[in-house]
């Protein structure tokens, strides 16, 4: 269990240091604004909400200049391909890219609603300190632009009794881009929650670029300066300290205290939010060029189960095994990007992905291509990119977990191990693979058949029928299905899918997979890869913890999961 612990620690701590840097810009911000003499006035009428407000704000811009790192897709794989500091416990946090980007998606989440709540609270004090006259200190300042002409004097900008919250809120700067802000975060966070971005992925794909919008709103938000501090020459010449008890003689000639004057906080969104927008307006132009790139497709397949397999060709395209590409085909849609598993190995002189209908994008692209137009639809791609599957050769053993049309990785691993051993290739350090694949229906099989079965042959010529341990499970079926396989169990191949090994019913015993692996290799390094729903995600990582060994000589479980 020693590298899993090393890996689960780092993680931690990166999260640990993360959270506290939230932790500190927020209390740092808060105190700040909380006992600075700047703001001794300012507290006059807003009272603490001032600090709520500029804590969370101060989280906000931190968060927000985060969360676009995650997907700057070319630098996780230049950091993952090319790096030499970048060794396998690094790599392994970088496959968790997308859970972070979520995570720091709900830290802005939950510094909005602490920044809209506090604004909400200091609107209303803007307010009521106006609508006073009793001649507090707090309606004496919200007076200041009436008796004190000039630029640097008013600090409420309510700046008339009759002058509502809600007009102030659309006719100012920060108000009309908060409220924006706030819009675009709602319908970004709400179409990206699963159910949405699985059976509604166009949805996802359109409202999720909002973010353009939420960051030129959040670039130009501070840019009117409604809160506001005491300016530097003020603070030397009417010191809060001195000054504020005598507010009632600021008037008077004799007086050492003068009004007040006050400045706009200066905008601070942008240079948080410069750098990393640059580096990702970086990333897209890059994206876009390599997406103009021409494809040639050499190959357009038919499988069972509404899966169409693209085969292609594109100047300069190099893969390793396991990697995905994004994929646009503009005569459905000029802007939808979906990606997609590549299934061929590097060794062939082509790449190609699998299509499942899942979708109204997928079903209009393979109803295109059904219907055998001329010329046939043209396709854009995008990469490839890495993914946690390019590790799998860095394992003694490997085990690979495909979920229906989730098996597309794994389809490029294995293909790829055909063309090691045709090669001979000395180099590859994995010794066994252990290959499970769940479907629902039987038909889901026979694209992946041909595969199954040359590499069945070539063990067998090579006497090497101990390397490849591959198991079908078949989750949907009816009692003539099950009757039919139990009839013709006896028979040498499955009469389901003409393989020698037979189709099991129901889903795998995890425990069982997992104590027979632990037993044949007990001083082994074990690679679980996953391709497939969370659910299942959660039951093998929790496995791979459970039967890693405490003694980190002997058998160790590392879980890997795809995400993208």
């Amino acid at each position: 269990m020693g590298n899993w612990v090393v890996n689960h620690w780092f993680s931690v701590l990166f999260l640990a240091t993360w959270l506290g840097l939230n932790v500190f810009l927020f209390v740092h911000a808060f105190l700040s604004y909380e006992k600075a003499d700047k703001y001794y006035y300012t507290r006059e009428i807003l009272g603490s909400a001032l600090a709520w407000a500029r804590a969370s704000a101060r989280c906000l811009n931190f968060n927000s200049m985060l969360i676009l790192l995650p997907v700057c897709r070319n630098l996780l794989s230049f950091l993952r391909g090319t790096c030499s500091f970048c060794r396998c416990t690094l790599r392994k946090q970088l496959d968790h890219n997308l859970t972070f980007h979520k995570l720091v998606a709900y830290m802005i989440c939950l510094h909005t609603a602490i920044h809209i709540i506090a604004h909400l609270f200091n609107f209303e004090h803007y307010s009521r300190s106006r609508q006073d006259t009793d001649g507090s200190l707090a309606s004496i300042l919200s007076t200041l632009s009436h008796q004190e002409k000039g630029e640097g004097s008013w600090l409420n900008p309510i700046q008339s009794p009759n002058m509502t919250v809600e007009y102030l809120t659309f006719t100012s700067i920060a108000g009309l881009t908060g409220v924006i802000i706030t819009i675009a975060l709602v319908l970004m966070v709400t179409s990206a929650m699963e159910f949405i971005r699985r059976s509604y992925f166009e949805v996802f794909w359109y409202t999720h670029h909002i973010f353009i919008i939420y960051f030129i709103g959040l670039g130009i938000h501070g840019i009117g300066g409604i809160v506001r501090g005491q300016t530097e020459d003020s603070l030397n010449e009417s010191h809060p300290h001195r000054c504020a008890e005598s507010f009632k003689h600021w008037d008077d000639h004799d007086s050492h205290c003068k009004h007040p004057r006050f400045e706009g906080l200066p905008a601070e969104s942008c240079k948080w939010i410069l750098a990393p927008g640059v580096l990702y307006i970086f990333e897209r132009i890059l994206r876009f060029y390599r997406s103009q790139q021409k494809v040639v497709i050499t190959k357009v397949v038919m499988h069972p189960s509404k899966v169409l397999e693209l085969q292609m060709n594109k100047r300069g395209f190099s893969v390793e095994v396991g990697q995905y590409i994004f994929v646009n085909c503009p005569s459905i849609s000029y802007l939808e990007w979906h990606p997609f598993t590549l299934t061929s190995a590097p060794e062939e002189d082509f790449f190609s992905i699998h299509i499942r209908a899942a979708g109204d994008w997928t079903e209009n692209l393979i109803r295109a291509f059904e219907q055998q137009q001329s010329p046939i639809p043209r396709i854009e791609v995008d990469g490839p990119f890495g993914t946690v599957s390019e590790d799998v050769f860095q394992y003694e053993v490997a085990v690979l977990v495909g979920a229906g049309i989730g098996v597309t990785p794994f389809a490029s691993i294995l293909k790829s191990i055909w063309y090691k051993f045709q090669r001979e290739d000395h180099n590859l350090k994995t010794q066994t693979i252990y290959f499970y694949w769940i479907c629902r229906e039987t038909g889901a099989f026979a694209w992946f058949n041909d595969l199954l079965a040359s590499l069945e042959r070539e063990m067998e010529e090579l006497g090497k029928v101990d390397f490849l341990n591959y198991r079908l499970f078949l989750t949907g079926w009816d009692s003539n299905i099950a009757g039919h396989a139990a009839l013709n169990f006896d028979k040498a191949t499955d009469i389901l899918t003409g393989l020698k090994q037979k189709t099991s019913f129901g889903r795998p015993m995890w425990d069982n997979e997992f104590s027979t692996i632990a037993n044949a290799h007990p001083r082994s390094v074990v690679g679980v890869f996953l391709c497939g729903p969370q659910t299942l995600a959660k039951s093998l990582s929790k496995r791979c913890h459970q039967y890693s060994s405490l003694d980190p000589r002997k058998v160790q479980f590392y879980f890997n999961k795809e995400n993208f």
